[in-house]
């Protein structure tokens, strides 16, 4: 009868504190969003090889939003792209892109390809929270490697 009565109670604790910890987790749109894009790179880079096809990544700094498309789209596939992008939490933004070639782009839109032998753009995304953490999204040319650091990683003074 005690068993039964501490194993009740153990289920109501973890019935109790579980919602709060599911808000918790959620409500960490930074978080949410750099996993979020690092999954989406792996894919890109995945379906790049598989499709023999080049993605690219659009990211849009003006508006806070980002989209996938390809090298081949049509005038009218990339217009629909845009419509259907995918805005950043209120309280999250894309500070920057940095290019091994090419440097940081703070503003405006840009690009990071997915090329169909399996390679990506040298490149990182740093993301930031109205709360002042940032992350640093890192993506690795060849070996499948995308990096998330909690950190902003200054990679212009790296190299």
């Amino acid at each position: 009868m005690e068993l039964v009565v501490v194993v009740g109670l153990i289920v109501m604790m973890i019935g109790l504190t579980m919602p709060r910890i599911r808000s918790a987790l959620s409500s960490d749109g930074l978080k949410h969003t750099a996993l979020r894009m690092v999954g989406l790179a792996n894919n890109l880079r995945d379906e790049a090889l598989r499709e023999q096809r080049t993605y690219g990544l659009h990211l849009d700094m003006a508006r806070q939003q980002y989209w996938v498309g390809f090298a081949t789209m049509t005038e009218e596939e990339q217009v629909l792209a845009r419509e259907n992008a995918r805005k950043l939490p209120h309280n999250v933004q894309i500070l920057d892109v940095w290019f091994k070639e090419g440097g940081q782009v703070k503003e405006g839109e840009t690009v990071i390809w997915f090329f169909k032998k399996g390679y990506v753009q040298p490149s990182a995304i740093h993301l930031g929270a109205d709360d002042g953490r940032r992350f640093t999204i890192v993506l690795s040319p060849f070996g499948g490697k995308v990096k998330l650091l909690e950190k902003y990683v200054d990679l212009e003074n790296k190299e």
